[in-house]
């Protein structure tokens, strides 16, 4: 277990937020996750870190892996200009993650709570939410009630529910 995982696992442990983890050979895409999510008996968010145009607002975006991510959609739903990707500097700048380990848990540092968490309303349908402890090389599983009663408070994350 590397530093950042122990990291996350400490924190969710202080929150009394229950979790199960395995480990496994890094995963980039939410098509690499598919032989993890049967490991782990349940569904790997994709995660987006995105941006306006003017790089001044920054979303982290949890939905569904098998839906498509349209910008113009998406943009308009959360009431802002057209959004885009950020780049991977700005990940690891303002969430201590590299690219393909993206997850709510990096928001664990982002310590000038610069990036602000939305979420698919489809993900808070499922009992569990499985994603990287802000590293590719494992999963976590933990309770959609715990994300959104201990762990999102805990962070001071108020996230935008929308429906993609």
């Amino acid at each position: 277990m590397n530093d950042k995982i122990k990291t996350v696992c400490n924190y969710l442990e202080s929150t009394a937020v229950n979790f199960e983890i395995i480990y496994h050979k890094p995963a980039f895409t939410i098509e690499e996750c598919g032989k993890i999510e049967e490991r782990i008996n349940g569904r790997i968010c994709k995660n987006l870190l995105l941006t306006t145009t003017t790089g001044s607002v920054y979303f982290l975006l949890m939905m569904a892996g098998e839906k498509k991510f349209v910008t113009k959609d998406v943009s308009k739903k959360l009431g802002t200009s057209r959004l885009s990707f950020a780049s991977a500097e700005k990940m690891r700048e303002l969430l201590n993650t590299e690219p393909g380990s993206l997850s709510v848990t990096s928001l664990f540092f982002d310590a000038d709570k610069k990036v602000k968490l939305a979420i698919d309303v489809s993900i808070l349908e499922e009992e569990f939410i499985c994603c990287h402890p802000s590293d590719n090389t494992a999963t976590l599983k933990i309770k959609t009630k715990d994300l959104t009663e201990k762990l999102l408070p805990s962070l001071g994350a108020d996230p935008v529910i929308i429906d993609i």
